[in-house]
C-alpha cells in the first residue's frame, strides 16, 4: 500500500503561484511514476502532468506547459508542484496519484492509488 497526502493549495489571484507536496510513505516512492491531477467543479479529473520514477523525463498537459513544473525528491519521498501565472481555469481539486502497475502515465487508468486532494481557488 501506498498513502499519498497533498498540501500547499489554497486560495490566489490570478497572476500568482503555489507549490503544491505531496507527501509518499508505505513502499518504496522511488521506483514509482507519480502523476498530478485536477478536477474542476462539474467536470472529470484531468491530467495535469506527471513525473517518472528517476525525475529524469516529465510530462505535461497543453494547458499547464510554460507555468507549470513538476519535479521529485525522493529522498524526502515528496513530489511537487510549482504553479506560476496562474489563471482562474486552473481553479481545482487538485489530486496527486501514483502507481506500480504501469500503464498510460497522462492517463487516469496509469495511477492506482490516489491522494485525497487540495483546493486551488485562482480569484480574478
Amino acid at each position: 500500500q501506498v498513502q499519498l497526502v497533498e498540501s500547499g493549495g489554497g486560495l490566489v489571484q490570478a497572476g500568482g503561484s503555489l507549490r503544491l507536496s505531496c507527501a509518499a510513505s508505505g513502499r518504496t516512492f522511488s521506483s514509482y511514476r507519480m502523476g498530478w491531477f485536477r478536477q474542476a467543479p462539474g467536470k472529470g479529473r484531468e491530467f495535469v502532468a506527471a513525473i517518472s520514477w528517476s525525475g529524469g523525463s516529465t510530462y505535461y498537459a497543453d494547458s499547464v506547459k510554460g507555468r507549470f513544473t513538476i519535479s521529485r525528491d525522493n529522498a524526502k519521498n515528496t513530489v511537487y508542484l510549482q504553479m506560476n501565472s496562474l489563471k482562474p481555469e486552473d481553479t481545482a481539486v487538485y489530486y496527486c496519484a501514483t502507481s506500480d502497475t504501469g500503464g498510460v502515465l497522462t492517463s487516469i487508468s496509469g495511477y492506482n492509488y490516489w491522494g485525497q486532494g487540495t483546493q486551488v481557488t485562482v480569484s480574478s
